[in-house]
C-alpha cells in the first residue's frame, strides 16, 4: 500500500473511530512480536528439539510435567524482559471515554502492563498458575518458578493457567467476548492471522451482526476480503497514528 493510500485509509479509519462509542479489539501474536515476544510457531517455535504443539498439551504435562515446566519457565524468563510497544499503548488509550473491550489471544500480559484494564485473555495468562487437584488459580510472576510448583492450599501440582492444544476456552469468558463483539459498533482486528479458532471466528460473527470491522496487519489474512477497512502495516505504527487524532493520545 502506498503512503498516499494509507493516509487516505487512516483518515477514513479515524472518522469511524471517532463515531464509535461501543468498541472491541481482537489482538494476536503480531502485536506482541513487535515487542520481541516470539510466536513459538514455525521454525522459531523450536525449543531444544520440541515444537510448541508437542509441549502445550495436557497429555504432555501428564507424561513429563518437569519438561513442560522447564519450557514455560524459559518462556516466562524471556517474556519478563519484554515491554509494551506503541501499539499496546494506543489500545490502552482507547479505553478513555468509551465502552471498550480488548480481547486477546496472547498470554504475555503486555496489554495489562500497557494500562489496559478491560481485557479478556481468552487463551489465559502465562503469569497465572492453576492447581491440577483443587482447581484454584492465582497470579505468580516468579521467574523461575521452583519445580515442582505446588498449590499452597492443597499441595497439588500447579500448571500454567493457559489454554493448551485440545482444550476448550473458558465458556463464560468466551460468551462475554462474543456478546461484546456482536453488540459493538466497531471492531479492530490487530496482528492476528485469522487462522486460530475459535478466536478467529469473532471477526466473522461481528460482520454477521452488522458491526464495522477494521483489520490492522502487515500481511493479508483470510479475513481481509471481509473487512470493511484494511490498514496494512505494523500495529506499533498504525495504531498510534490512528488513535493520536481521535482525542485519546497514548
Amino acid at each position: 500500500m502506498c503512503r498516499t493510500d494509507l493516509e487516505t485509509r487512516l483518515k477514513e479509519a479515524r472518522t469511524l473511530l471517532k463515531k464509535a462509542v461501543r468498541l472491541t479489539a481482537l489482538t494476536g501474536a503480531g502485536i506482541s512480536a513487535e515487542s520481541g515476544v516470539p510466536t513459538f510457531r514455525g521454525e522459531q517455535g523450536l525449543w531444544k528439539k520440541y515444537r510448541a504443539e508437542e509441549l502445550a498439551t495436557y497429555e504432555a504435562f501428564l507424561r513429563q510435567p518437569e519438561l513442560v515446566w522447564e519450557w514455560y519457565n524459559w518462556r516466562r524468563d524471556l517474556i519478563a524482559e519484554k515491554r509494551p510497544n506503541p501499539g499496546h499503548q494506543a489500545l490502552a488509550a482507547l479505553e478513555k471515554g468509551r465502552d471498550f473491550t480488548l480481547i486477546t489471544q496472547n498470554v504475555d500480559g503486555l496489554h495489562l502492563l500497557a494500562g489496559s484494564r478491560n481485557v479478556l485473555e481468552i487463551h489465559g495468562s502465562i503469569w497465572r498458575v492453576r492447581c491440577t487437584a483443587c482447581g484454584r488459580g492465582r497470579d505468580d510472576r516468579s521467574v523461575p518458578l521452583p519445580y515442582p510448583p505446588l498449590c499452597p492450599d492443597c499441595r497439588g501440582l500447579l500448571r500454567p493457567d493457559v489454554v493448551w492444544f485440545g482444550e476448550a476456552l473458558d465458556a463464560g469468558l468466551w460468551e462475554k467476548a462474543l456478546d461484546k463483539v456482536v453488540s459493538g459498533q466497531l471492531m479492530l482486528v490487530v496482528g492476528t492471522s485469522a487462522l486460530v479458532q475459535p478466536a478467529a471466528s469473532l471477526a466473522w460473527e461481528a460482520k454477521r451482526a452488522g458491526v464495522l470491522v477494521m483489520e490492522i496487519n502487515p500481511e493479508r489474512t483470510p479475513f481481509s476480503a471481509e473487512a470493511d477497512l484494511v490498514l496494512s502495516g505494523s500495529a506499533g505504527v498504525i495504531l498510534p497514528a490512528l488513535v493520536s487524532e481521535t482525542g485519546s493520545t497514548p
